[in-house]
């Protein structure tokens, strides 16, 4: 089958020979992939700043696919069933399973003490090859994999995978309340869920910073959020307690995460020297941006094994931090109900639409912000077969 093949750091190539997945567990489903998506998260690891990504693995963890075979212990999917799969690999069963916490199943990643599984990302997320192929194995098909409802378009589909409930889910820990002022640091996909979100929760004032222009506009269109650019700013966390009267955001959200920018020494140690899990600039002024007793909202993706954060601020200010991977099957259900009623039609982030043969390019389009990329879509070339 056709798959995405990684070769090393930058380095992406189409496979046209992988093997194509077998059931190995009598929970265990093969889907055929329809839709895919290229995530920032994946960015993470196309710069090599994820451990233990090894070469050959196929990325992907949000994709839409047609069930093609299931194991002898599957009941709730059948043969031709089309189904959403969020990204968690989740087992259904554990306690934090049980508790709603999918992103930290305790079976499907056993080797890890923090996450869970999820597909296609590094052998830190269990070794699960991912959606940017054209067949998946797909294991505990009977928790996550959700039919997509009748009428859905199927770009909302993919798109419920990940960037929806992850945006959805950073509005939701910042527990924003009606009248606040919530600052989204990153314009990408899912700073821009989580800033259309923030007003589903209350806010009247929503904020985005960025540094491309492009992506800054969008922000104004889609999400209708103020949007500055942080590379025009002395300070942008003097700029911020300026634009609040010198209080501070009641929410402050990191949709960045440790592909961050902006300031030369977390640059240098997180990316250049590796000495750090990434740059953690934005989580920097996130911390330091928000009012004494205020929320930061973490889901901007850090990996191990540790980060220059401002503890001392974080502990003197009195800030709560809430953090996680989304819980996407816990947020399903509500989330349809948002898109169905038309109250938000996340296909819209989606500017580029590419068959699975241009995956390289996608991810240099998608890795230098070119031709105004927000999100890439990709079509397998058995999206539409029988």
């Amino acid at each position: 089958m056709l798959a995405m093949n990684f070769r090393g750091p930058r380095q992406i190539r189409l496979d046209r020979n992988k093997p194509e997945p077998e059931i190995k567990h009598p929970y265990d489903a093969i889907v055929r992939v329809t839709r895919s998506l290229i995530c920032g998260s994946d960015l993470h690891l196309y710069h090599g700043r994820v451990p233990d990504t090894r070469v050959g693995m196929t990325f992907g963890h949000e994709f839409t696919g047609v069930v093609e075979a299931v194991g002898s212990g599957v009941q709730k999917l059948k043969v031709g069933d089309h189904v959403l799969v969020p990204f968690n690999v989740a087992c259904g069963t554990c306690p934090h399973c049980k508790q709603e916490l999918y992103g930290n199943c305790n079976e499907s990643n056993p080797e890890a003490t923090a996450v869970g599984g999820f597909f296609g990302y590094a052998h830190t997320g269990g070794g699960y090859d991912g959606g940017q192929a054209e067949y998946v194995r797909v294991p505990y098909a009977d928790v996550s994999p959700t039919k997509i409802p009748e009428g859905m378009d199927l770009e909302n589909a993919v798109l419920l995978t990940d960037v929806v409930p992850t945006g959805y889910q950073a509005a939701e820990q910042g527990g924003i309340q009606k009248g606040d002022t919530v600052v989204v640091f990153g314009a990408g996909p899912v700073g821009l869920m989580a800033a259309r979100f923030a007003w589903f929760f209350g806010a009247t004032r929503v904020i985005v910073i960025d540094h491309v222009d492009y992506r800054l506009e969008f922000a104004r269109k889609f999400a209708f959020a103020e949007a500055y650019n942080f590379r025009e700013m002395k300070d942008p966390v003097v700029f911020l307690k300026k634009a609040t009267d010198y209080f501070g955001a009641d929410v402050c959200i990191d949709a960045v995460g440790c592909d961050g920018t902006g300031n030369a020494l977390q640059s240098i140690t997180g990316k250049g020297l590796l000495l750090q899990a990434g740059d953690a600039t934005a989580l920097h002024w996130a911390i330091n941006s928000v009012k004494k007793g205020g929320i930061v909202s973490i889901i901007g993706v850090y990996g191990p094994p540790w980060n220059l954060a401002p503890i001392g601020s974080l502990m003197n200010k009195g800030i709560t931090v809430r953090a996680n991977q989304a819980s996407v099957k816990r947020l399903l259900p509500k989330l349809i109900d948002h898109i169905m009623s038309g109250r938000i039609n996340p296909k819209e982030i989606i500017t580029h639409r590419l068959p699975l043969e241009e995956v390289p390019d996608a991810y240099r389009m998608f890795s230098s912000k070119l031709d105004h990329i927000v999100k890439p879509l990709l079509i397998p070339p058995r999206a539409h077969a029988a």
